[in-house]
């Protein structure tokens, strides 16, 4: 966490770049840097706002900020008019979370410790709900392949009421797992481990966590206006862009959050933040989406394309495999590492 936050200079140094019109390329490179670091922040001060108000209101804030990044990026593409690129994030947040992100932190504690066990509730929950994922994001894309329908018009209202359905889905999981059946999801694993006082006061975690959030505002702002020409010029498509490097740079911190906390042991943090982080992103952020799309009169709708539909279904299927018996190990975080590999390098391609 000291490495990322020391990126934090990029942040002054991107505005300038960006004020005296530097390259693209190089704009677009600063402020990614620059995100990363604040989107540390950003979750750390969630998690020390979140132990001063309680277990529950604090799985609650967890729940609800934990992409907090990653949609302020999106919606500041979408405002821009990049839908594709937007939608490709959507798509390859599912991915990276499912298969990167779970496979090192699978990788990384298998090495360390032979076999790690999790949660058997947070197994079983997470499986229904990435099936439930795949259902809102596979109906409306079936819908646009076999309606007639070449201005979209009917996809994106249809969208908007499976964009509504799977709001109301996410926050059942959370009534059921925070207040309904919350005994059932505590922290279990290999290693007891009591619930840790905060280090930050209230204020501060409030001020923290705005000030991360205005800093990524801004520096989404910066970084989405770069993109067009930074893409042409580093000769990406948009949607690999999309897929691979936006989510990377939104949920870096938390990506190596998950991974320190299987190498702790504490395997069911790190696959809550994995699993949690692709189903809110499918069942939350991307129906925000849809209505932001509709406030800033940037149609948006849930119909992927095929191949990233694809992917995301066999990604849900790996992982669904792998976390099934509550146990892993090294060989299926490496595997799940090389299934995120394959799909990277076809979109590359694509």
């Amino acid at each position: 966490m000291k490495f990322l936050y020391s990126l934090l200079i990029m942040a002054p140094i991107a505005i300038v770049a960006e004020r005296m019109h530097a390259s693209p390329l190089v704009v677009f490179i600063l402020a990614a840097l620059a995100i990363i670091p604040l989107s540390g922040l950003l979750g750390r001060a969630t998690e020390e706002l979140a132990g001063h108000t309680g277990p529950t209101i604090g799985g609650l804030l967890n729940a609800t900020l934990g992409n907090l990044a990653e949609l302020i990026i999106a919606i500041f593409a979408l405002r821009a008019g990049l839908v594709d690129l937007v939608k490709a994030s959507i798509t390859g947040s599912i991915l990276g979370n499912l298969l990167l992100v779970l496979g090192a932190a699978q990788l990384a504690g298998g090495l360390r410790h032979r076999e790690q066990r999790f949660n058997p509730a947070l197994a079983g929950m997470s499986v229904s709900l990435l099936t439930i994922a795949v259902l809102g994001l596979a109906v409306p894309a079936v819908f646009h392949w076999l309606h007639p329908d070449p201005a979209r018009v009917a996809t994106v209202h249809m969208s908007e009421f499976v964009g509504g359905l799977l709001i109301v889905g996410y926050v059942l999981s959370l009534v059921y797992s925070m207040w309904t059946h919350s005994a059932a999801f505590g922290e279990g694993g290999d290693v007891a481990c009591g619930e840790e006082p905060p280090e930050w006061s209230l204020p501060r975690s409030v001020v923290i966590l705005l000030v991360a959030a205005g800093g990524i505002g801004w520096l989404s702002e910066i970084l989405v206006g770069s993109t067009e020409a930074a893409v042409s010029r580093m000769g990406l498509s948009e949607t690999f862009v999309g897929l691979i490097l936006v989510p990377i740079i939104g949920n870096a911190a938390e990506h190596s959050s998950a991974v320190m906390m299987a190498l702790k042991n504490r395997m069911d943090l790190a696959v809550s933040i994995a699993l949690g982080s692709s189903i809110q992103v499918a069942l939350l952020i991307a129906p925000l989406l849809v209505f932001a799309g509709m406030a800033f009169g940037q149609p948006m709708d849930l119909a992927f394309h095929a191949m990233e539909l694809a992917s995301v279904t066999l990604a849900v299927a790996v992982a669904s495999a792998v976390v099934r018996d509550a146990a892993s190990n090294w060989l299926e975080g490496a595997f799940l590492l090389i299934a995120y590999a394959i799909i990277g390098v076809a979109f590359f391609f694509f």
